[in-house]
């Protein structure tokens, strides 16, 4: 069975780029951005920009694609007027995956600003509440952990579990991020504190939730709670933390995909994906 391995890449001079990328790093998923990451407003994708999209999509043959959310987009601020702009950016983004046909959109759950973690878990909740009747079905918001770095939320499994409680599973997954999860605490450099992490998030959460998983290393220590991406085997969670994930047979048929540093011309894409490869497949020297 062919592993659902990739990279975020670029959109670059057209949405449909991204496969041409893909294809060159050796992707069989991929993640991009529809929009400007940075940018609260942008101009809609044509209908001629969306079908050549799925076109290239198609002649690709790769799978998975995922969408990333806008940064700026915080779901948990107590500011009334960056909540409202917020929940009208995801409604928005919401909007491009199912133009595009992409099925997974990737978002950060945000960050209370000091007003605490049940206030900020409320605020998302509520802007579910609100937006999840009038967007596109088909579209599945994939919560990601983050390091927990200041007020940020989803550094703690067990806010997943209040933030996904009461709502339609359909509508919801995690994407389980690597780095963030060894950042914020939850060791994954060894096969015995790799078993008890997702054995914690089995319990808080459910392994079943996780739909995606971002692939990278961390720079800095286990429970530094910064995050900041490795190449694969190169940060503190090292090749034996990355082998216990690529051999966990529960994960097989997961798409994952790296956000690890890309190089000059992008080919640090193709050898950490060579090196998973061989990780999963007990091979790497």
């Amino acid at each position: 069975m062919k592993r659902l391995l990739g990279a975020h890449v670029s959109v670059a001079g057209g949405l449909d780029n991204a496969f041409a990328r893909g294809i060159e790093s050796g992707c069989t998923a991929l993640q991009i951005f529809t929009k400007n990451a940075n940018r609260w407003q942008v101009k809609p994708i044509s209908a001629e920009e969306a079908s050549a999209f799925r076109q290239a999509w198609k002649q690709s043959g790769i799978g998975p694609v995922m969408a990333h959310d806008a940064y700026l987009i915080n779901l948990a601020s107590p500011k009334d007027d960056v909540w409202e702009k917020s929940k009208a950016a995801l409604r928005d983004e919401l909007m491009r995956c199912a133009q595009l046909g992409v099925t997974d959109l990737v978002m950060h759950p945000g960050a209370h600003l000091g007003s605490g973690v049940e206030t900020g878990l409320q605020r998302i909740r509520t802007a579910f509440r609100e937006l999840l009747p009038d967007t596109p079905p088909e579209v599945r918001l994939l919560m990601e952990n983050t390091a927990g770095q200041g007020s940020y939320l989803g550094g703690d499994f067990a806010h997943f579990a209040a933030l996904l409680e009461g709502f339609d599973e359909k509508r919801f997954g995690i994407c389980f991020d690597t780095c963030h999860a060894h950042a914020a605490g939850h060791d994954l450099s060894t096969a015995e504190s790799y078993a008890r992490v997702m054995t914690e998030f089995d319990r808080l959460v459910g392994l079943d939730q996780i739909k995606a998983f971002h692939l990278n290393d961390s720079l800095k220590p286990c429970a530094s709670y910064v995050d900041r991406h490795a190449h694969i085997g190169q940060g503190t969670i090292g090749r034996t933390g990355f082998a216990c994930l690529m051999q966990d047979q529960r994960f097989f048929q997961i798409p994952m995909v790296l956000e690890t540093p890309k190089g000059e011309q992008d080919e640090m894409d193709l050898i950490n994906l060579a090196l998973l490869r061989e990780l999963a497949a007990g091979t790497a020297s």
